[in-house]
């Protein structure tokens, strides 16, 4: 696998670990939580770079990407049928939320807390999720997709 596609999931990854993020949440996080906000940040991430990159080079990544999370999801220890199972159930709900996130800048905020309350357990009234997600689209469509090939980047935003 490229290191490249590599590097963009750990810098995904690296954003989803940020601990913040959990501190608004109903009950305590869990790893399908945590997956759900990585799938997330890769959907804002593919939504914002499409248009640079080729169908090709994109379906790469996407592959790569589903690559390193079912090998996530096997090092947590689930069986080959779980893990098939999981997987076709992650992908399918990345397509649901990149579909959602697609007119993300024409919502107003009180549609983008509905949008992540449908897929993450918040509060209705929290726009914590909302608020970072603004900024993260801003970042990465002010950065270039190199930004995200390199080793992994201190993110501030």
């Amino acid at each position: 696998m490229h290191n490249d596609y590599i590097n963009i999931y750990n810098n995904l990854v690296k954003l989803t670990r940020n601990k913040s993020l959990y501190l608004s949440l109903k009950n305590n996080d869990t790893f399908s939580d945590r997956l759900i906000v990585l799938l997330f940040h890769f959907a804002f991430f593919l939504k914002i770079y499409k248009d640079v990159i080729s169908k090709k080079e994109a379906q790469v990544i996407f592959d790569s990407f589903i690559r390193q999370i079912e090998l996530s999801i096997r090092e947590i220890g689930y069986g080959d049928v779980s893990v098939n199972k999981k997987m076709k159930e992650y992908v399918n709900l990345f397509y649901t939320i990149l579909e959602k996130i697609e007119t993300w800048e024409f919502l107003d905020n009180n549609k983008k807390i509905e949008t992540i309350a449908n897929f993450i357990n918040i509060d209705e009234d929290n726009d914590k999720f909302v608020n970072y997600f603004d900024k993260y689209r801003e970042f990465i469509s002010n950065n270039s997709l190199k930004n995200f090939t390199k080793d992994i980047l201190e993110f501030k935003f």
